[in-house]
């Protein structure tokens, strides 16, 4: 009821601070969906042009807003692309968990949706960044620390989906293991479709963890 009486109240102000209130509203909206846009479009840059070729313009020019208006976003450079990589991990996280709603039953589909995260624009966007972090004193310390915490958030994901229980030898170093190896497929199949191999892979590891978690 409280917040009904709020909304009614904005909407009845007739005053500056409700024509204040009217228009800030849209305007966080717009603001909202520029950003997103500017994410999505310097990930898809970085997969496809490499950290060379991905610049603030480019980017803006796919987004289809001003290089004032991505400079107000993100002030630099390493700003917009360590944010994007973060941003779509994170919508790539909030997807596979919604894969098993109910948690998961069947390690397999759960081996195959963890796989599917190192395929895609995104971890060749993430791999493009990962090599100019070597290179770039700047952007190397704000990488690193960003993939360790996408690396932690997809770990834990991955013990819950797998109903692992850390707290039993060796359970953590697996989990580990399976993603470690889930990042080389997904770097093998940055040259060829290497889906075959993968689904075999894919089929093993789900044996295996059947094994090895109980």
């Amino acid at each position: 009821m409280g917040g009904v009486s709020a909304v009614s109240d904005a909407g009845a102000d007739t005053g500056a601070g409700g024509d204040e209130r009217a228009v800030k509203v849209p305007k966080q909206d717009r603001s909202r969906a520029t950003r997103q846009r500017l994410l999505a479009a310097a990930v898809a840059c970085l997969a496809e042009r490499g950290w060379a070729g991905s610049t603030v313009s480019v980017v803006a020019e796919r987004a289809g807003v001003s290089r004032g208006a991505a400079q107000h976003h993100f002030p630099t450079r390493e700003d917009l692309f360590t944010a994007a990589v973060e941003y779509v991990a994170e919508e790539r996280s909030v997807a596979l968990r919604a894969l098993f709603p109910e948690g998961a039953t069947d390690r397999r589909a759960v081996v195959a949706a963890l796989v599917d995260l190192y395929t895609g624009p995104l971890f060749r966007a993430a791999l493009h960044l990962w090599v100019a972090a070597s290179n770039e004193d700047q952007l190397r310390p704000r990488v690193t620390e960003l993939e360790a915490r996408v690396g932690r958030e997809t770990h834990r994901i991955a013990v819950e989906l797998l109903g692992a229980d850390e707290s039993a030898p060796g359970v953590r170093e697996t989990v580990q293991g399976l993603l470690d190896m889930a990042r080389g497929l997904g770097l093998a199949n940055l040259l060829t479709d290497d889906t075959g191999r993968r689904d075999r892979v894919v089929a093993q590891w789900a044996v295996l963890l059947d094994e090895a978690l109980g």
